[in-house]
C-alpha cells in the first residue's frame, strides 16, 4: 500500500504538515529508511514467533479449528446455522490450509504467525505516521520501537503459535486503524471503502473487536471536538499557522496549535462519511451479528471477573505483572507529549491509541459483572494501542534525558548518560519477558495437553476398546490427535459432526449408551477436572452406568481427567 512506503506528511494536499513538520531534528540522509521501520520489526517477530512454533500442544481450541474446517466448505456453512458462527471467517479461510498442508502443529499456527509478522510490521508504520501526526520528535523511531515491543511481548508469541483467529484479528485492527488517519486525509471514498472492508473483516474474526468502531468514533469525536474549540475563539493576528513562534518547541511534551494533526479539520463530512462506512461494516456484519446471538449459549463457560483478571490482562499487556508498573510510567508521557490530547491536535498518537487501549477492557469487565463475556483473548486487538504509547513515552524520556544531562555536560560522558535510562528499561524488559517467553514454548504451556493424552491412550488402548465422553463437551479432546481415538468405539456418539452440523456431534441417550455397553470390556471416559459451567459437568446418568465396572487407571493432565475402566478382574 502506497501509505506504507511513502511520508503522508509529504504529500501535497496536506498544507498543514508543510507549515508544522514533525521535529526530527535529523538530517534528512540519516534518518531510518521506511522501508527498515516496517521490515525491521515484522522479520524480528517472524524469528521470535516461528521458533519452536510446534513445540505446544494443541489444545481445545485449535481443535475446534481441526474439526470446524477440515470438513468441506458447504458443511462449514451448514454448522454455522447452528455453532460457531462468530468463528465462520476463520473456519472458511482455514479449509484450505487444512486441505493442503494438513493438520500438523505447523500448518495450523503458520497463518497467525505471518498474520501476525503483519501486523507487527502495521504497527511500526502506524506509530510512525502518528507520531508524524502528533507532531513527535523521532518519529520513524518511535514507529520502530513500537513494531519491536510488540514482536518481544510474550502474548504476542502466544498468539502467534495458535490456530486461532486472534492474531488476524489484531493485524485487521491495526489496518482499519491505519486506513482510518488514510481516509480522514485523503479526498474521495476509496478510503472509506477499504476502511469499512477492514472493519468488516476484523469483526468477522472477533465480534467484540466491533468495539473498535466504538473507539475510533471517540478518537474523531475529540479531534472535532477540539477544532471546534480553536476555531470559535478569534483569530491571532499572526495567521493561523502562528508563524510568530516555531511550530514546536524542542521541549518534549509540547504541542503546537495550529491545528489538527491530521492536516486539516475532522469536518462534519468526514464524519458522516465515517457513518455511513460503520453502517456498511455493520450491515455485512448483522448476520453473523444476529447467529451469534442466538448461539450465546457457547459462551456458558464464561466466568464472571474478578481482580485477578484485571492484573492478568495487565500483565500480559505489559509483558510481565513487574512490567506493568514500567509500562504506565512510559504510557502516560506518551499520551501528552507533543500534541497529545490537547485542543488542536487533531487525530494524535493519543487521541487514537488511548479509546483504542481504554475502551473494550473497560467495557466488556464492566458488562461481564452482570453478564459475563469478558475473554483476555477477545481483546487482544486493543494490545498494539499501548505498544504505540509506550514507545512514544520512551522516545520522549529519552529525548528529556537528553537535554538535562547536556545542560550539565557535554562530549562522551553526556552521550553515555542520556541513553542509560533508555538502556536499563531495555535490559529490564529483556531479562522479565526471556522467562515468559520460554514458557509459552514448552509443551504442556495452554490449557489443555492434548499431545500427551493422545500418547497415552496410544499406549494403553486394546482392540475393542469403547469411550465415553461425559459429557459429549469433552469429545473435543479426541479431535487434534484423533489417531488413537478413531481405534475406539465411541458409545456415547448418537450422530457424527458432519451430519448433525455440529462440531462434537449429537450424544446418545443413556438409555442408548446402555444397550451399547454389553459384550464392552474396557471403556475410556474424558472428563473436565473443573467444569466452568453445569452441562459441563459428568452426567450422572452416563456415570451410574459405569458402577458395575472397576477403574484400572487415570491420568489427570492438565485440565482434564482420562480414565480407563474394565470389566470383572481384567
Amino acid at each position: 500500500m502506497r501509505g506504507l512506503q511513502s511520508d503522508p506528511a509529504a504529500a501535497p494536499d496536506r498544507p498543514l504538515a508543510e507549515a508544522d513538520p514533525a521535529p526530527d531534528e535529523r538530517p534528512a540522509g540519516r534518518q531510518l529508511p521506511g522501508w527498515l521501520v516496517v521490515a525491521l520489526p515484522a522479520l524480528v517477530e517472524l524469528v521470535v514467533g516461528g521458533y519452536r512454533i510446534s513445540g505446544p500442544s494443541f489444545w481445545r481450541d485449535e481443535a475446534y479449528t481441526i474439526t470446524g474446517s477440515q470438513r468441506p466448505a458447504s458443511a462449514i456453512l451448514a454448522m454455522l446455522a447452528h455453532e460457531d458462527a462468530f468463528h465462520g471467517l476463520y473456519l472458511l479461510l482455514m479449509h484450505p490450509v487444512i486441505a493442503i498442508w494438513g493438520t500438523s502443529e505447523t500448518a495450523l499456527r503458520l497463518p497467525s504467525l505471518i498474520a501476525m509478522c503483519a501486523a507487527v510490521g502495521l504497527t511500526a508504520a502506524l506509530g510512525r505516521r502518528l507520531a508524524r501526526e502528533s507532531a513527535l520528535p523521532g518519529a520513524p523511531v518511535i514507529g520502530l520501537i513500537a513494531g519491536l515491543l510488540l514482536a518481544a511481548l510474550p502474548v504476542t508469541t502466544r498468539y502467534a503459535q495458535e490456530g486461532r483467529p486472534y492474531a488476524l484479528t489484531v493485524l485487521f485492527a491495526v489496518l482499519a486503524t491505519y486506513l482510518l488517519v488514510q481516509a480522514v486525509t485523503r479526498p474521495g471514498w476509496r478510503w472509506w471503502a477499504l476502511y469499512a472492508a477492514a472493519l468488516a473483516v476484523t469483526g468477522f474474526l472477533d465480534l467484540a473487536a466491533g468495539l473498535l468502531i466504538a473507539a475510533h468514533g471517540i478518537s474523531l469525536l475529540l479531534a472535532r471536538r477540539a477544532v471546534r474549540a480553536d476555531s470559535a475563539g478569534p483569530v491571532s493576528s499572526s495567521g493561523p499557522a502562528n508563524s510568530s513562534r516555531p511550530a514546536n518547541s524542542s521541549v518534549p511534551g509540547t504541542a503546537s496549535a495550529a491545528g489538527t494533526g491530521t492536516g486539516r479539520p475532522i469536518s462534519g463530512s468526514v464524519l458522516r462519511r465515517w457513518l455511513v462506512a460503520c453502517a456498511a461494516a455493520a450491515i455485512v456484519l448483522s448476520p453473523v451479528a444476529i447467529l451469534s446471538f442466538l448461539q450465546k449459549d457457547q459462551l456458558d463457560w464464561v466466568q464472571p471477573p474478578q481482580w485477578s483478571d484485571v492484573v492478568t490482562l495487565l500483565s500480559e499487556f505489559a509483558g510481565a505483572t513487574s512490567l506493568i508498573a514500567v509500562a504506565v510510567v512510559l504510557a502516560v508521557p506518551g499520551c501528552i507529549a507533543g500534541r497529545g490530547l490537547r485542543r488542536g491536535g487533531g487525530l494524535t498518537l493519543a487521541v487514537i491509541a488511548l479509546p483504542w487501549l481504554v475502551l473494550a477492557p473497560t467495557l466488556m469487565l464492566v458488562v461481564s459483572i452482570v453478564h459475563p463475556v469478558y475473554v483476555d483473548r477477545y481483546i487482544l486487538y486493543c494490545l498494539p494501542a499501548l505498544v504505540l504509547m509506550t514507545s512514544a513515552g520512551l522516545v520522549w524520556l529519552v529525548r528529556l534525558t537528553g537535554q538535562l544531562v547536556t545542560r550539565r555536560w557535554t562530549g562522551r560522558r553526556a552521550a553515555v548518560l542520556s541513553v542509560v535510562p533508555s538502556a536499563a528499561l531495555a535490559v529490564l524488559f529483556a531479562s522479565l519477558v526471556i522467562s515468559p517467553q520460554v514458557a509459552i514454548r514448552q509443551p504442556g504451556s495452554r490449557a489443555d495437553n492434548l499431545r500427551l493424552l493422545a500418547s497415552i491412550v496410544a499406549t494403553h488402548e486394546q482392540p475393542g476398546d469403547a469411550i465415553l465422553y461425559l459429557p459429549r463437551k469433552t469429545a473435543v479432546i479426541g479431535m487434534a490427535y484423533a489417531a488413537p481415538y478413531s481405534k475406539l468405539r465411541d458409545i456415547g456418539l448418537q450422530e457424527a459432526p458432519i451430519p448433525s452440523n455440529t462440531l462434537r456431534g449429537i450424544p446418545a441417550t443413556p438409555s442408548v449408551v446402555a444397550a451399547r455397553m454389553p459384550g464392552v470390556r474396557r471403556i475410556w471416559t474424558v472428563e473436565w477436572l473443573h467444569p466452568l459451567a453445569p452441562d459441563s459437568e459428568p452426567p450422572a446418568a452416563l456415570v451410574k452406568l459405569l458402577a458395575p465396572m472397576h477403574m484400572v487407571g487415570s491420568w489427570q493432565i492438565q485440565s482434564v481427567l482420562l480414565c480407563l475402566y474394565a470389566v470383572g478382574s481384567h
